[in-house]
């Protein structure tokens, strides 16, 4: 079986944590299995290098970026100690410190320069954030040594990514496959590549980011271009979950969903698995397994092709916050062609996402929720292009929450609708605005964000999602 191994922050965030990853490694190559390991940047490295470079350029004090680099130093030196049990002179130790004081000394460097500078690029923060995954990745590598495998470092671009130039979101150009293949593809059945998640490079060599959920785009990606037989996503939850546990403690694992479910899940608010991170794994037809790293021994949740339906259709029940809901209205709206498109359009160039839309039929009004930091934005834009009267107000509210229900050919199915509202109105709770495309994988509404976690709660019970149906 030949499979990517993905390990987030948590489950590398100190010295003991990495040890007890690479134990899982080398019991699954030990086994039999072939690998490639993707890693993230240990604990929350890379929130501490873009909060000290914001610092760099708006206070440009270079005793500051000193001070972390130190802490930085000791924190990773730390781990080093603890994940290969020695002490720092050992020589196994040695030679992973030095690799790690000189990317230090870089990342050193980039931040005295913001500070003198007072500038902060995207190009600049994708390339100081890089360097939580390139600090990491010799740690788990040389780890691995000290247990006997075979293996080396890689950072993203190394591997063979190669990207777009949008830094802070760049997605991977069509030859990265075939490069990936090239230099992991024969590696992988005589050694253990651990690869720098999040990380690559564009055409014109310099650092890009691949985004949210970027380490799990990097293992997807490589899972990809080497004909992976599974990507194994490790994280600190149980897998993906009917609910939020946080807020529903009888949510559970479900032991298998769909592409466009575990899709559909994460728009809408479930952060185990960020839709782009696994499109390259859904174009190739590979399965993803979510694994808890603190549990090993559990099966996790398997996300594959096939779409299951269950006896209740319904398998999830998730919600987004800080979203906003904005009220368009006016009657010179009705019949009036293009007012859509004019909106869409004027939201599109002021770089404002629409999460969802609801227009009435007698098109006077359209509603449209928008996250919460892009509200004034919205507004301006929406304004700015309406200066003729065709729409006569324009209203938001923050205080909203939207719910959505999850499952396969939900759609297709009478009554779940009907159950989701009868349940909602048993519990007193008022649907503010509601949307249900023809997917037939979810329907979703707006409620008060004070009635949000009573609504999940309802719909969990209303539909049993916590009993096993698959």
């Amino acid at each position: 079986m030949h499979t990517v191994m993905k390990f987030g922050g948590t489950s590398v965030g100190d010295g003991a944590r990495i040890r007890h990853v690479a134990r899982l490694i080398k019991a699954h190559v030990d086994a039999g299995h072939r690998t490639v390991v993707v890693t993230s940047a240990i604990g929350k490295t890379t929130d501490m290098l873009l909060d000290t470079a914001k610092k760099a350029s708006t206070e440009g004090d270079p005793d500051v970026v000193r001070e972390f680099i130190a802490k930085l130093r000791r924190t990773h030196h730390e781990a080093v100690r603890g994940a290969l049990n020695v002490t720092l002179d050992t020589p196994s130790a040695t030679e992973i410190l030095e690799e790690i004081d000189s990317r230090l000394e870089e990342v050193e460097k980039a931040l005295i320069g913001i500070c003198y500078l007072g500038e902060l690029t995207t190009r600049s923060l994708d390339f100081i954030s890089s360097f939580g995954e390139r600090l990491a990745a010799p740690i788990l590598s040389g780890t691995l040594r000290s247990m006997d495998i075979d293996s080396d470092p890689f950072s993203g671009d190394e591997a063979g990514i190669v990207t777009t130039n949008d830094y802070g979101n760049a997605r991977p150009l069509e030859r990265t496959y075939s490069q990936v293949r090239e230099r992991l593809g024969d590696l992988i059945e005589k050694s253990v590549p651990v690869v720098s998640g999040f990380i690559a490079r564009c055409e014109d060599d310099t650092v890009t980011t691949l985004g949210r959920g970027g380490s799990d785009f990097t293992a997807s990606i490589i899972g990809a271009a080497i004909g992976v037989d599974e990507i194994w996503l490790w994280k600190d939850v149980p897998g993906i979950m009917t609910a939020d546990p946080g807020v529903v403690p009888m949510a559970r694992v479900l032991p298998e969903i769909s592409y466009i479910e575990a899709m559909e899940m994460s728009y809408f608010g479930a952060k185990v698995l960020h839709p782009r991170a696994i499109e390259p794994a859904i174009r190739h037809g590979i399965p993803v397994r979510v694994k808890n790293t603190f549990q090993p021994e559990s099966e996790g949740t398997l996300v594959v092709e096939r779409e299951e339906q269950v006896k209740d259709v319904v398998k999830a029940v998730s919600v987004i916050n800080d979203v906003a809901l904005i009220n368009i209205s006016g009657a010179g709206m009705m019949g009036k062609i293009g007012v859509a498109a004019r909106i869409f359009t004027a939201l599109a160039e002021a770089g404002v996402n629409i999460i969802m839309i609801s227009q009435g039929s007698s098109e006077a009004n359209i509603s449209l929720i928008v996250n919460e930091a892009d509200l004034d934005s919205a507004i301006r834009a929406i304004e700015t292009d309406f200066k003729n009267g065709v729409i006569k107000e324009i209203t938001s509210d923050k205080e909203i929450s939207v719910i959505a229900l999850v499952g396969a050919g939900m759609a297709g199915v009478p009554g779940v609708a009907g159950r989701t509202f009868n349940a909602l109105g048993r519990a007193h709770i008022n649907v503010i605005m509601i949307s249900q495309g023809s997917s037939q994988h979810n329907i979703s509404f707006v409620v008060a964000k004070d009635q949000s976690r009573d609504a999940v709660r309802t719909l969990h019970r209303e539909f049993e999602l916590d009993k096993i149906k698959i």
